[in-house]
């Protein structure tokens, strides 16, 4: 418990402090008691005293400070007053009127000029209003003139937009034509500071400088109106005339009073329609409702004309402030060229339609001369066939070993002779098939061995007859082609090297030419090629060698070659020096796999070899041809080797001569076009329904490819006229003999 109130003042602590002193001494004077209380008491009263003296001296130096920082926060108060009559007076000097709320959007302070314009604003604006009242008081003055499209509530949310922005700057219209530029900006602390600046005479500078501009681009307009030579009328929102200019009296010819302004447009064109005559008898209907149509007018253009020689067009364009623009061009002139130009075209017409009637009458006949050589080459060359295959059949049943070596000399070359005429035969048919477009090309995945095995087997004997050494490489690679027109292509390639290199070799081969192609290559060491005539050996029966007999070839070969490539696909080249030799090359796309080769037997001098014996003896075999010294070669060949022969010359024959015996045959050659009736496969089909299947060829001099394909449907073999002995025999070894009945 204390002795002293704290909460007293010093002067009346210390009294009190004196007061009990003095108390605690007389009562040490009065009480002298012995057991010495009354000293107690008195040291206990100096004791307090000291504390109260030390205590007196703390408070007295905590009220010197205390009084210290009342000086300092009077001069504090005094520069902080000093600074806010500065601050009053520096926005007091701005011109534009200021100012300040705080973060609660509160109104700080403002300067005279803040809303002086406003005059019933000024007296409502104190410290502490809001913002929204601020804009409120604004937005209810008579001063404040709104846009015609925006109410006072409008106004009000675009303001407080504006005012959420970080810093924003709007125009304000006043009354009296005055303007407002207001322009607010975030303080630090989230206050604002807004900013209004009078822009009036900055409005009313730029909008004398806006209707100087417009005048002297209007003077500029009407300067480039008169220039023009089209004649031009504008027309406002209301289809009022406001402008136009010199060159559509001109155009028009129309009377000075007609132009004037605020005419209607209507009223013009009833004016107009007796002077022209328009294109078509709908336009002047359109043209009114596009005229009084309030906006959205398309473009809309037409001809007039006025009497015969003057035609204008015309262009309706609608502008911005949907008035329009009618503008008037003289193109008498174009018109009339054009229908000059239409004129001339149509006798130019009559003449290419005349030269072109002549060009087809004359194609057709170029076709049709070409139809007929190539109708004439294959009746001819089936006509040829026909004999010659008679003939080389009579010729082999001569060659057997009971024949005279001078004999068997004169039958050889009567083969080589019969060989070269079906050589002949073949590239005529090759080159009419080529020239006619008739070709047809089996692709596929071919091995290159496929192909080279059969030519040096085939090749080598021509080669060592005339003492040549002819290499054929071996290649695994397959290629992409056609097998037999490449095989044809490489065996004339290869015949020409034999037929024209006298002594040396003759290299056939293949190169990788990278991953896509494969090179065939046939080299020899014959005379070479002139440069000159490097070209001209492609052409048709065309020899280099004048020495050549007709058994050497027409000089067909290489014809042959090149239109194959060409249609193939397979560039071909040729690289030679005289006296030196000569090579040829044909690319070839290279294939990842190939098919199984084909079995085609290649025709050639090698083929004709002796027939080997027949397996088996006592074969009855039903020839049926209508040629008959065809049917009388095959007979006497085949009877030489043990063959029984029924032949007859038609379907009908055949199947009455079978019917009549009861006898089956064990295989059938039939020849596929028999003149009258059944063909060579009807008839196969009707022998099979009746015998069963059995071994059968077809026997035809037509190379076409749609027969190869008839006979790879029907499962039976095709061999071609004239009728190779050795693929005949290899035919019939494979039958075995039926037992006798």
């Amino acid at each position: 418990m204390s002795l002293i109130n704290p909460s007293d003042s010093l002067e009346q602590q210390n009294e009190k402090l004196l007061e009990i002193t003095a108390a605690l001494m007389r009562r040490v004077e009065q009480d002298t008691n012995r057991d010495g209380l009354a000293y107690t008491q008195f040291e206990r009263a100096a004791l307090l005293e000291d504390q109260v003296r030390q205590r007196t001296l703390d408070l007295e130096h905590t009220l010197g400070l205390l009084n210290d920082s009342n000086d300092q926060l009077a001069a504090a108060n005094t520069e902080t007053e000093r600074a806010r009559a500065d601050l009053a007076v520096a926005i007091e000097a701005v011109n534009e009127g200021f100012a300040l709320f705080d973060a609660r959007d509160r109104l700080v302070l403002t300067n005279s000029r803040f809303c002086e314009q406003i005059f019933d604003v000024m007296a409502d604006l104190r410290p502490g209003i809001s913002f929204d009242d601020y804009v409120g008081l604004v937005s209810s003055s008579r001063y404040l003139e709104l846009p015609l499209t925006e109410s006072r509530a409008d106004w009000v949310a675009n303001r407080l937009r504006y005012h959420r922005e970080p810093s924003a700057t709007l125009n304000v219209r006043l009354t009296g034509d005055r303007w407002l530029q207001i322009s607010e900006h975030r303080t630090a602390n989230d206050g604002t500071v807004v900013l209004q600046t009078d822009i009036s005479a900055i409005i009313r500078l730029e909008r004398e400088e806006r209707t100087r501009l417009i005048d002297r681009q209007a003077k500029m307009i009407r300067a480039t109106l008169d220039h023009l030579t089209q004649g031009v009328c504008i027309f406002d929102q209301r289809t009022r005339l406001v402008g136009w200019n010199r060159r559509v009296r001109a155009l028009l010819n129309l009377p000075h009073d007609t132009l004037r302004v605020g005419a209607r447009v209507d009223r013009l064109l009833d004016e107009l329609w007796t002077e022209i005559n328009f294109d078509r008898a709908e336009t002047p209907v359109e043209l009114l409702a596009w005229v009084r149509k309030p906006s959205g007018r398309p473009p809309l253009t037409f001809e007039v004309g006025r009497g015969d020689a003057q035609t204008l067009a015309v262009m309706c364009q609608e502008m911005p402030d949907h008035g329009f623009v009618i503008s008037f061009t003289d193109v008498s002139n174009e018109r009339a060229a054009a229908r000059a130009l239409a004129n001339a075209n149509e006798m130019l017409e009559r003449r290419v339609l005349e030269r072109t009637l002549e060009l087809e009458d004359a194609v057709a006949a170029a076709e049709r001369a070409n139809a007929s050589k190539t109708r004439f080459v294959a009746a001819a060359s089936h006509d040829l066939l026909q004999p010659l295959s008679a003939a080389k059949l009579y010729v082999a049943a001569l060659s057997g070993p009971q024949a005279a070596p001078a004999d068997r000399e004169i039958v050889s070359k009567a083969q080589s002779a019969l060989n070269s005429v079906e050589q002949i035969i073949d590239s005529l048919l090759d080159i009419s098939r080529l020239d006619s477009g008739r070709a047809q090309f089996d692709v596929a995945a071919v091995p290159l061995n496929d192909v080279l095995g059969p030519l040096r087997s085939e090749m080598g004997p021509l080669a060592q007859e005339k003492g040549l050494d002819l290499r054929v490489l071996a290649n695994s690679a397959s290629v992409t082609t056609d097998a037999t027109f490449l095989r044809r292509i490489l065996r004339n390639l290869i015949s020409n090297a034999i037929r024209y290199t006298e002594r040396g070799k003759v290299m056939v081969g293949a190169r990788r030419r990278g991953d896509d192609t494969v090179r065939l290559e046939v080299w020899d060491t014959g005379p070479g090629i002139p440069e000159d005539d490097q070209d001209v050996i492609f052409q048709e029966f065309t020899r280099l060698d004048a020495r050549a007999s007709a058994s050497e070839g027409l000089g067909l070969g290489l014809a042959i070659v090149e239109r194959a490539c060409v249609q193939l696909g397979h560039p071909l080249g040729l690289t030679s020096r005289v006296g030196v030799g000569t090579g040829f090359f044909i690319s070839v796309p290279r294939a990842r796999a190939a098919r199984p080769p084909s079995g085609d037997i290649p025709k050639g001098t090698a083929q004709y070899q002796k027939p080997a014996p027949l397996g088996a003896s006592g074969l009855i075999v039903l020839l049926v041809d209508n040629d008959l010294e065809f049917r009388r070669a095959m007979t006497l060949l085949m009877e030489k080797w043990g063959v029984s022969v029924l032949d007859v010359g038609t379907a009908e024959e055949a199947l009455h001569l079978l019917s009549e015996i009861q006898i089956a045959p064990d295989a059938a050659l039939l020849d596929q076009h028999l003149g009258t009736g059944m063909s060579g496969t009807d008839l196969l089909d009707v022998l099979r329904d009746r015998y069963g299947p059995a071994p059968a060829a077809i026997l035809s001099a037509d190379r076409s490819d749609a027969l190869q394909a008839h006979c790879i449907q029907r499962g039976v073999d095709l061999i071609s006229k004239p009728v190779d002995p050795m693929a005949l025999n290899a035919l019939l070894d494979k039958i075995p003999a039926s037992p006798a009945t």
